[in-house]
C-alpha cells in the first residue's frame, strides 16, 4: 500500500489530503495554566510550595494586623509571642502533659464513635427496619448543640473522665454514622447483585463487596470527623477539668493571657495539621489504585 502525501508532499496526511492528527503537535501548558484551569493538575511540590505561600500570607497579614495595631495587642498577640510562649509552656511548665491528655480524650472519643458508627451506618444503608429506626433520632439529635448538652452530660456521669468522653463523642458519633451510611449506599448496586447472582448471602456481601467498595470514602469521612472531634475538646475540658490543652486555654482566658490563649490554640492546629497530613498520606498508599 503507497503513503497518501498532501499536495505539499507530507507524509502521513489522510485520505482529504489533512495532516493526520498523530502529526500534530500537542500544545504545552504552563504550571500557572495548571493551576488555573478549571480542575487542574499539578505536582505534589506545587502544592507544598502554595501550601507554604499561604501560610507566610497568613503569618504577614497577622503580623500586620499588631504591628499597625488594627487590632490592640491585648486582645490580639503577635506571631513571635504565641511561638514564643508555646515554646515556654512546652520547656518551662507541663503543658506537654496537657497535650497527651488531650490527644488520649480525642482518640478515645474517636475510635469509640467509628467502632459503633461504622457497622450501624453499613446495617443503616442495607436494611430499611434499621434506617427507618434510627435514622430520625440520629437526625434530630445531631441538630442539638454539644454546650447544651454539658449540664445533663454532668448530672448524668458526673466531673470525671467518663463527661469529657461522652461529650466528644456525642460531638462526633451522629455526624459520623449517617455519612457511613451514604458511603454505602454510594456502593454501586451492581456489585451487589453480582454478588447475589453467584449466590453470596447479606452478611457476606457486606464484608466482600460493600465495605471493600466504601473504604476509600469512608477513610475519607473518618479524617474529616476526627477533625470535628477536636473542635469539642474546648467544652468537653472545661467541664470542672484540671488538664488538657482547653483547660490551659480556659485558665489564661480568665487573666486575659492572649499569648497563651493563642499558643493553645496554635498547639491544636498543629496536632490537627500533622494528623490530618499522615491519614491523606496513608490514603494514598493504601488506595494508589484510585489514581
Amino acid at each position: 500500500m503507497t503513503e497518501q502525501r498532501d499536495p505539499h508532499g507530507r507524509e502521513g496526511s489522510g485520505p482529504d489530503g489533512q495532516a493526520s492528527d498523530a502529526a500534530a503537535p500537542v500544545p504545552e501548558t504552563t504550571v500557572w495554566q495548571q493551576l488555573t484551569s478549571f480542575r487542574g493538575n499539578s505536582s505534589r511540590g506545587t502544592d507544598i510550595a502554595l501550601g507554604a505561600v499561604g501560610f507566610a500570607l497568613l503569618l504577614a497579614i497577622w503580623s500586620g494586623l499588631v504591628v499597625f495595631e488594627v487590632v490592640p495587642k491585648q486582645y490580639l498577640a503577635s506571631p513571635q509571642a504565641v511561638v514564643v510562649r508555646l515554646w515556654e509552656l512546652l520547656t518551662k511548665y507541663d503543658f506537654l502533659d496537657d497535650i497527651w491528655i488531650s490527644i488520649y480524650r480525642v482518640w478515645f472519643a474517636f475510635f469509640l464513635s467509628a467502632i459503633v458508627a461504622i457497622p450501624l451506618g453499613i446495617l443503616m444503608s442495607s436494611f430499611r427496619i434499621v434506617n427507618g429506626l434510627t435514622e430520625p433520632i440520629i437526625d434530630f439529635i445531631r441538630y442539638l448543640p454539644v454546650p447544651a448538652l454539658v449540664p445533663l452530660t454532668v448530672i448524668w456521669l458526673g466531673i470525671g473522665e467518663a463527661s469529657k468522653i461522652a461529650l466528644l463523642w456525642m460531638g462526633t458519633f451522629f455526624q459520623l454514622v449517617l455519612l457511613i451510611a451514604d458511603d454505602a449506599r454510594r456502593v454501586p448496586r451492581e456489585y451487589v447483585e453480582v454478588g447475589m447472582t453467584v449466590g453470596a448471602k447479606p452478611s457476606q456481601v457486606l464484608r466482600h463487596i460493600i465495605l471493600p467498595a466504601m473504604l476509600p470514602s469512608m477513610v475519607d469521612n473518618l479524617r474529616i470527623t476526627l477533625g470535628w472531634c477536636w473542635t469539642y475538646l474546648i467544652i468537653a475540658e472545661i467541664v470542672a477539668s484540671d488538664s488538657g490543652i482547653g483547660y490551659v486555654i480556659w485558665s489564661a482566658r480568665r487573666y486575659v493571657k492572649t499569648p497563651e490563649v493563642m499558643a493553645g490554640i496554635l498547639a491544636i492546629g498543629i496536632i490537627g495539621f500533622l494528623t490530618d497530613q499522615f491519614i491523606r498520606w496513608l490514603h494514598r498508599r493504601a488506595f494508589a489504585y484510585l489514581r
